[in-house]
């Protein structure tokens, strides 16, 4: 027993998506936050570049943050960085292994006038002391090198948190995950575990890493033209999988996209690739070359529309083309809600005559998160008294729950949670708390106040279009001073077009006369008349209902 206060766990993203992965771990009154990451835009999010956590609750709390430790070096985890740093407006000290830092630290040189965090690299088999904080260093396997896991020791009990992380007992660079380190935590009494759940619905054991080089090899072979493979630009594993089996094929790499170019360069400075990176061919230089002696490395495998793939794709990339006897190996995951990207890149590359090859013709993608199979095994290493399982869609923390049940867990000791929701820790025990406020924070450019609201007209606009009515009265008569105008766009195209913008043109000229003085003074009110009206008749006429932006002028 303690009289210190319960340990507080806030989950501010990651939960019921692939994505914004963000806890805090609350000791004595100071916070630990637990990754900072970002989502990726799908087709309902138009105009959005990013999509945040959201940590206000954090804001006025800023002077109680400890440490920020971070899992792995995946954007989904470490992305939104800059961004917290901005907010809270304080340093940071940053936990993280070594390829986690230098990733950490290449986003930041984009953020030149923001101030650099206190970054502590870790190794696991570590054990940080820091202020309430003791946390182990637990290594696990993912799709990245230098994933970690983080056990909380508190006074009330022992927190796992694992990261993403599967069961790879080869694993390229034989760092597997330590099923030992975590027995031995089991036989301590793990009090909560944090487990992630993307795998979950999966059945079996996930394949290694190192079984798709033969396959990857056995494509590049019988390819008398260009090879493209896109990637991750973090996934060193998959390129240092891609960059083997061209060399066993006679081929140089040519490393595409901004993002690629800059992590494999960290990476094999830092050891975790191993190539000769005075071999690779700067993609100005593939003219000098054959076809058939290149193999590109590029980004772009989610479908994203100005990248490196996509512009191959559609004809538009500076220096790189593909064609009849071209290969592309998509050697990635699909990421929920990329779908229709991915599959229009597919097209475009199969209209140039590309053969295309994705995890769903070959086995060119193994997944870096554990399956069901190897979440029953970890689960009765562990033996956790309480379970949350973090990093996932509802479907798939639903998934794991029953696992956890199943090897044991007590079902009113699962807890399924959502973005917002607390759970304390106290005595060895676990319940609910208050929920903190949450929601997605979307980047625009510069701008982060792009909102549910204004998404909605965004997608109002794209799904129906815009039109525009101007008004110009007589300042003083406050009398129709010029005809009405009416423009449209997106709603619909010809000759009836025009005749429809006439008669709303007359409509909305009938309605000035009609209302009163009084009216035509109040703008918002005579703005309002004229969007209903304009609205009525177009959803009348053609059955959409466009964006009507009324705009009075007074001359």
């Amino acid at each position: 027993m303690t009289d210190s206060p319960p340990v507080e766990i806030a989950f501010l993203g990651g939960l019921g998506e692939i994505g914004r992965n963000m806890a805090t771990i609350t000791v004595d009154g100071r916070i630990g936050i637990v990754d900072v990451g970002v989502l990726f835009p799908d087709s309902d999010h138009p105009g959005v570049d990013l999509i945040l956590p959201d940590w206000s609750w954090l804001r006025p709390r800023a002077d109680d943050i400890h440490a920020l430790f971070l899992t792995h070096g995946h954007l989904d985890h470490i992305g939104a960085l800059p961004y917290l740093l901005r907010d809270l407006e304080r340093n940071l000290v940053v936990y993280g292994t070594a390829l986690t830092v230098a990733f950490c630290e290449a986003i930041l040189e984009e953020w030149p006038d923001l101030d650099r965090p206190e970054f502590r690299v870790i190794a696991p088999g570590d054990t940080i002391t820091d202020g309430p904080f003791r946390v182990e260093v637990v290594q696990v396997s993912h799709s990245i090198p230098d994933g970690v896991a983080f056990a909380f020791h508190t006074p009330h009990g022992l927190i796992v948190h694992t990261g993403d992380f599967k069961l790879d007992q080869q694993p390229l660079d034989g760092r597997p995950t330590d099923l030992a380190h975590f027995a031995r935590l089991g036989d301590d009494g793990v009090d909560l575990l944090l487990a992630d759940s993307t795998g979950a619905e999966t059945p079996g054991h996930v394949e290694p890493e190192r079984s798709i080089g033969d396959t990857l090899r056995h494509y590049m072979n019988d390819v008398t033209g260009l090879v493209v493979v896109a990637s991750f630009a973090s996934h060193v594993h998959r390129i240092q999988q891609v960059l083997d089996a061209a060399t066993a094929v006679g081929r140089r790499p040519v490393f595409v996209g901004r993002s690629m170019i800059r992590n494999m360069a960290i990476a094999s400075e830092l050891g975790y690739l191993h190539y000769p990176m005075e071999n690779a061919v700067d993609p100005r230089d593939v003219e000098r070359f054959s076809r058939d002696q290149l193999v590109v490395i590029s980004t772009g495998s989610q479908g994203e529309p100005f990248s490196a793939l996509s512009l191959m794709g559609s004809g538009d990339h500076r220096w790189l083309t593909v064609g009849e006897s071209d290969l592309v190996i998509l050697a990635s995951s699909l990421i929920p809600g990329n779908e229709n990207a991915v599959f229009r890149a597919i097209n475009n590359l199969s209209r140039r005559g590309a053969q295309v090859v994705h995890k769903g013709i070959g086995r060119v993608h193994v997944s870096g998160h554990a399956s069901a199979d190897d979440l029953v095994l970890f689960h009765n290493i562990v033996e956790p008294e309480y379970v949350i399982p973090v990093h996932g869609e509802h479907r798939h923390l639903a998934a794991h729950a029953r696992i956890a049940t199943s090897t044991g867990c007590l079902p009113d000791h699962v807890l399924v949670c959502e973005d917002g929701d607390t759970v304390l820790l106290e005595n060895k025990h676990v319940y609910r708390g208050e929920s903190v406020p949450t929601s997605h924070v979307y980047i625009d450019g510069t701008s982060d106040d792009v909102g549910p609201a204004l998404l909605r007209e965004r997608r109002r606009i794209g799904e129906d279009g815009i039109c525009v009515v101007t008004v110009t009265l007589d300042e003083k008569q406050l009398t129709l001073a010029a005809p009405v105008t009416v423009i449209q766009k997106g709603v619909m195209y010809g000759d009836s077009a025009n005749t429809l913008l006439a008669a709303i043109a007359d409509t909305v000229t009938t309605l000035i006369a009609d209302v009163g003085q009084s009216v035509r003074a109040d703008q918002d009110g005579l703005r309002q008349r004229i969007v209903q009206t304009v609205a009525t008749q177009f959803n009348r006429e053609t059955g959409r209902r466009p964006v009507v932006l009324p705009v009075i002028q007074h001359v």
